[in-house]
């Protein structure tokens, strides 16, 4: 499959073009990145997730040999463990982190000496197809979410219909710069333009709600850049308001140590490995999908080719630790980046790599991190409506590999699908108190959905062995044919169509 990409992964852009290009991938992980860290309950971290995400693509960059053009950030894979690293502190953040990028670098070294060959015989297309789309499908209920949200509103949790104008508005203009032909930059940037013709058309509507003090027009929320300047008792912030640094993971942590304040035990750290390295093992599988997914979008690949599975592994893991230390949370490949490179047809890594720079940069810069924050959900909903969605359809694509005809891939494809859009998690049990159990390890609906379509296939490929295969003339199953409706089975001499209906049989001859 030709994607016709505009610039190729050793590309570079102009300087100028350069800039604008990796602001946009800024952009487009910046609503996930800033996302994770407000949910552990550490809001105040958001520069420090910017910063960690920068540091880890440039660490992932330098081990994949700058062939795979995609940003590591904040992983919302692993919110259920950081939940329990937190109870210790920053130091017990940075030890999860550590036990999550050490599982990659074990799977690394198993690859170099065993290879890669396993890997594709236990996610065969049938199954990372799937998973893939999976990973675009199970974020569809955040981005419309998103869409209805109204940002500066005290009812910012109920629908709003002009939030969700603003999100329309930002979608149309992305799809209008990316279709149209006329001008070749607008297709390139279709992003930047469409955040800020939704940014506008939020400002506006929030102009009128402040001004008028009408709740529901409050779009957007100021607050963050106000205080940047400004604090609760309304006196000038001083340097802070223009330069400030991140409070990283590692900083913290060493303030903890300083100030005794260190809740990190024996006991905790046993905790903290039971709570990352499940995890980790399964997210492995989902590291595979994203780069099956961003290899077909550049027509390389990145897992049996150059820079090979053991690279991305070891990229995405040193990565994920040092994103944590030089941050706040494990990172991993990010579908909107990888959706990014799909939309705009821009994959140099010359442009991910500034990106990187751009991250550890803005999160010094006090002013824009607050700006940044003030984009309404409305606005990002918008834009997620493209991104996931271009990680479902490139999951779709690699389905023209796969047979359906074959109950063994039907029902491997269904059991990912609907277990993954069903949303089954796998919830295990590791403390009780007093017999009521307080803490477990949750294994996400996308990792379970994984591991019961490669358990399903595998079962399948055992039975099929043990059975050989089937004897000419057998029928097959009508499972298939209710998938496939001119399928045919024969039945001893007569032949049965999938509608039910019979062939006419020849008439015989009467005897005179």
């Amino acid at each position: 499959m030709n994607n016709q990409l505009i610039y190729n992964v050793e590309d570079r852009p102009k300087f100028s073009k350069l800039l604008v290009f990796a602001i946009q991938q800024v952009l487009a992980v910046m609503a996930a990145t800033i996302a994770v860290p407000t949910i552990i309950g550490l809001p105040t971290q958001i520069p420090a997730a910017i910063l960690g995400a920068g540091v880890g693509t440039i660490v992932y960059l330098l081990f994949t040999k700058f062939k795979s053009p995609v940003i590591i950030s904040s992983s919302f894979a692993f919110l259920d463990a950081l939940f329990v690293a937190v109870a210790f502190g920053y130091l017990g953040i940075i030890v999860g982190a550590i036990f999550a990028g050490l599982v990659y670098v074990v799977i690394a070294l198993i690859i170099h000496f065993a290879g890669t060959k396993w890997v594709s015989k236990l996610m065969p297309p049938v199954i990372i197809g799937p998973t893939v789309a999976l990973i675009g499908l199970s974020l569809a209920g955040a981005a419309m979410g998103d869409i209805t949200t109204a940002t500066g509103s005290v009812l910012n949790h109920s629908y709003n219909l002009v939030a969700l104008l603003c999100g329309l508005v930002t979608f149309i203009t992305v799809v209008i710069c990316s279709c149209q032909k006329r001008f070749k930059s607008m297709k390139l940037i279709p992003f930047i333009i469409g955040i800020g013709a939704g940014y506008l058309c939020a400002s506006i509507f929030s102009a009128f709600g402040y001004g008028l003090d009408v709740d529901y027009l409050k779009i957007i929320n100021w607050q963050p850049l106000v205080s940047n300047f400004v604090d609760a008792n309304g006196n000038f912030t001083g340097i802070t308001a223009f330069l400030d640094y991140p409070r990283f993971a590692l900083v913290e942590g060493i303030r903890e140590i300083a100030d005794g304040r260190v809740l990190l035990t024996g006991a905790g750290v046993g905790e903290i490995a039971l709570a990352f390295i499940p995890i980790a093992l399964v997210v492995f599988a989902e590291h595979i999908a994203d780069h099956k997914n961003l290899g077909s979008i550049i027509n390389r690949d990145l897992v049996e080719g150059e820079p090979g599975l053991e690279r991305t592994l070891l990229g995405d893991g040193v990565g994920s630790i040092a994103g944590t230390v030089f941050g706040i949370c494990p990172n991993t490949t990010y579908g909107e980046s990888v959706g990014c490179v799909a939309i705009t047809k821009n994959a140099s890594v010359s442009t991910i790599f500034t990106a990187a720079i751009m991250c550890i940069v803005l999160s010094f810069i006090s002013p824009i991190m607050r700006l940044l924050q003030t984009i309404p959900n409305c606005v990002m909903g918008g834009v997620c409506l493209t991104l996931y969605g271009f990680i479902a359809v490139s999951g779709l694509k690699m389905f023209k590999e796969v047979d359906l005809n074959e109950n063994k891939n039907l029902f491997t494809v269904s059991a990912i699908l609907i277990a993954g859009i069903g949303g089954l998690a796998i919830r295990i049990p590791y403390h009780a108190t007093e017999g009521v159990v307080d803490k477990v390890i949750t294994i996400t609906s996308i990792a379970t959905a994984l591991v019961l379509g490669i358990c399903t296939y595998a079962i399948i490929n055992a039975l099929e062995k043990r059975e050989g295969k089937d004897e000419e003339g057998e029928p097959e199953s009508l499972v298939v044919g209710a998938v496939a409706p001119d399928a045919t089975y024969e039945v001893g001499k007569s032949v049965v169509k999938d509608d039910a209906q019979e062939e006419p049989a020849e008439e015989a001859p009467v005897e005179e």
